[in-house]
């Protein structure tokens, strides 16, 4: 499968790479006349595995991922999002 987005990362210790699928980010209105709390909050939904340094999905390195893994990948995913949408014109 091809990926929107490679990250660079390590996991346990261990070099990895996050392969993006798909990333979808809406902020919020803050409005009080929000139809939900997807309108007012605004969302952000991220499909990802772990491969490893060649490419190849890595099951057994995402077995050793920690909440802590978890937040900080998510974090550089919405970070590469945010910043690549910086220099579009």
């Amino acid at each position: 499968m091809s990926h929107i987005a490679e990250i660079e990362t390590r996991i346990a210790g261990i070099p990895c790479i996050i392969g993006v699928k798909s990333f979808e980010s809406q902020g919020g209105s803050y409005s009080y006349n929000a139809a939900s709390d997807y309108d007012y909050y605004g969302y952000t939904e991220i499909d990802w595995e772990v491969l490893d340094r060649k490419g190849y999905k890595a099951d057994w390195l995402a077995r050793k991922m920690t909440s802590r893994d978890e937040l900080m990948i998510e974090s550089a995913i919405v970070k590469h999002f945010e910043e690549e949408q910086e220099y579009e014109f």
